[in-house]
């Protein structure tokens, strides 16, 4: 009787998981040198992701019936960057995924250069294809490893007023890419008044770690935290949370589109240290991510 019933139950999960497992339906699939790059759709919701399922995490969404409107939480995070410089002529992004952030920002900054660097050429034809991001005389696109863009940025001297770090495999963000020599050059890239923004998690093995790299580097940052933590950092310090305000009320019209609330976004402005600051930085020497990545 007992066996019984635990078989009945079974069934009974099994049919009420059903609908949801087969709820996302899988449009695109293609093997590049680096990844699976797949694309599902789930009612008007389609998302890129790096693992069957989207196991792991999604790489961008887009609402097909609103697609201005951000899906994602870390996107509209991301977007509170322009709190702390709400004008910034020349824009670098790391890592493409559906080109929701280059898309937004040259609707909020037409006059703005934004270069993109992607390492995956896949990424790129599925951006395009699925996602209605196209590049512009304005929105440029390199295939290329994101480090080796920024050293090369480096030798040509360039200067960016925004940087964005948002560059994920199938599991986390490329361990050489976490490092304090990486930040160390990307932060010689931005302009006096220049602002950093990385998408990290908010729980992970790594966070500590990531917290005390990026603190050795750009000292005290902010820190937003809702699903996915966003890194803000500022090359000539930070501005305060008077003028975070006031700049992201001037930016109220143009982020209603895609759906920020930016009252919400400039609530979770926070210089607290939520690490263990003696956490071991990471280095080109130390950055064990395959060991540290997982979420806790």
């Amino acid at each position: 009787m007992k066996q019984l019933q635990r078989w009945l139950l079974c069934l009974a999960i099994a049919c009420a998981l059903a609908p949801a497992a087969n709820a996302q339906k899988l449009i695109h699939s293609e093997r590049s040198l680096y990844r699976e790059v797949l694309v599902y759709e789930d009612g008007p919701v389609r998302c890129m992701c790096f693992t069957r399922n989207c196991r792991i995490g999604r790489q961008t969404c887009m609402n097909m019936q609103a697609p201005n409107r951000f899906v994602m939480n870390y996107t509209k995070m991301m977007m509170a960057s322009l709190f702390m410089n709400p004008r910034p002529r020349s824009i670098l992004i790391i890592g493409l995924g559906g080109g929701t952030l280059p898309r937004a920002l040259s609707q909020v900054l037409p006059g703005a250069t934004i270069d993109v660097v992607e390492i995956d050429p896949a990424v790129v034809k599925v951006a395009e294809r699925f996602f209605a991001f196209h590049t512009s005389d304005k929105v440029r696109v390199e295939t290329a490893d994101g480090r080796v863009f920024v050293k090369r940025a480096q030798r040509e001297q360039r200067q960016y007023d925004l940087v964005m770090l948002d560059a994920f495999d199938h599991e986390y963000i490329p361990e050489h890419l976490l490092t304090r020599e990486f930040l160390e050059e990307v932060s010689s890239l931005l302009s006096p008044q220049g602002v950093l923004a990385a998408n990290t998690f908010s729980s992970s093995r790594l966070y500590d770690h990531e917290s005390t790299t990026y603190a050795a580097v750009f000292g005290t940052f902010y820190n937003l935290k809702r699903d996915n933590r966003v890194i803000l950092a500022g090359k000539g310090g930070l501005p305060s949370k008077q003028q975070i305000a006031a700049n992201a009320a001037g930016l109220e019209r143009a982020f209603a589109p895609f759906d920020i609330d930016v009252s919400n976004y400039v609530a979770m402005f926070s210089t607290r240290p939520d690490w263990d600051p003696q956490a071991r930085i990471l280095t080109d020497q130390y950055s064990p991510a395959n060991l540290l990545n997982l979420r806790e």
